[in-house]
């Protein structure tokens, strides 16, 4: 039950933009992923600078495979790569503590970074950018951005960071107006979209109901059915997952078209757990427009690093979960 609750967090996170209300009847979930702007009155007080990420230390291990690594070990071999993939549950403090020592420890190796966030949408991309640029003060750009209620903790030094170092932040994902659009009407309601919203979505969308990363999300979906919470009829599953892919589809767009207007930078993008685990997801779309041709930059080097908090570094067993991606760090939760 623990490891099925585990999993439906990743993806009731992954739903918010549906509006649905769900949870897993063993342990109510409180989710952080509801991407409601934050309250001026909430806004996160200006630092004068990014707390150095080897000051927010996290317990964790890192497993590789079948066997146990180190951090450090871990970032030479990501500084390797074209596009790193962190995977995360969105309300762990650990994790995003160990994200800021990624970039950290990237930045040491003088890795140029392109930072991607499913965390920002397409269309706040402008007010990102004037906000990097430093001609737009934080308390505007807040107002304007719809940051997520945890922006402040979890995210905001993930951009104070980037910003430091010059680096570009993407706003990859799609708007959530459109993802709840798609859940309620499937694909068919992007075609009422306006002409000037249709560049918020992924020109290529491809989500056919019979792939692995489909058949994953219905399964999911059918077993929290299963354990207490009320069966979704087939056609919402469908709806559901939908939205779901559009915004894979999507964030997979934008990191490509990273690629080709920062050819010397790595691209490292942060998103639910769901999104990236086995390679699937907006990994797998990413290979898909690679492979067709949509990048003129020669990429072929893919890492996915899940951050799976733990409560106990000492439960967990080096390639139980290997399946996960690449390495599977555990923060203490």
């Amino acid at each position: 039950m623990v490891e099925l609750c585990m999993k439906w967090r990743l993806v009731r996170r992954a739903l918010a933009a549906t509006g649905a209300a769900l949870a897993c009847v063993s342990a109510p979930l409180h989710s952080l992923h509801a991407q409601r702007p934050l309250a001026a009155t909430a806004q996160p007080a200006v630092a004068a600078s990014v707390v150095p990420a080897n000051a927010l230390y996290v317990p964790h291990r890192v497993a590789r495979g079948k066997s146990w690594t180190d951090f450090e070990s871990m970032l030479q071999q990501l500084a390797k790569a074209d596009a790193v993939f962190l995977g995360e549950q969105h309300d762990d403090r650990g994790t995003h503590a160990l994200q800021l020592a990624v970039l950290e420890g990237l930045a040491r190796r003088n890795v140029q970074v392109v930072l991607a966030l499913e965390m920002f949408e397409r269309d706040v991309q402008p007010t990102l950018d004037a906000y990097l640029a430093g001609t737009m003060p934080e308390s505007a750009f807040l107002a304007q951005s719809r940051p997520w209620p945890n922006y402040g903790p979890d995210y905001r030094p993930l951009v104070e960071f980037a910003k430091q170092k010059g680096w570009p932040v993407i706003a990859s994902n799609v708007p959530r107006s459109v993802a709840s659009m798609v859940s309620r009407g499937g694909l068919s309601a992007l075609d009422t979209l306006k002409a000037s919203s249709q560049a918020w979505v992924a020109a290529d969308r491809q989500c056919g109901p019979g792939d692995k990363y489909a058949k994953k999300f219905g399964k999911t979906m059918e077993d929290m059915g299963g354990h207490g919470s009320a069966a979704m009829p087939p056609e919402m599953i469908g709806r559901f997952y939908e939205a779901q892919c559009v915004k894979d589809e999507t964030m997979a767009e934008s990191i490509v078209r990273a690629f080709d207007r920062y050819p010397n930078a790595m691209v490292v993008h942060v998103a639910g757990g769901f999104h990236v685990e086995e390679g699937l997801g907006t990994v797998e779309r990413v290979e898909r427009r690679v492979k067709q041709g949509a990048t003129t930059r020669k990429v072929s080097d893919f890492s996915v690093v899940m951050f799976v908090p733990t409560a106990d570094l000492d439960s967990p067993k080096a390639g139980a979960q290997r399946h996960l991606g690449d390495y599977v760090v555990y923060p203490i939760r």
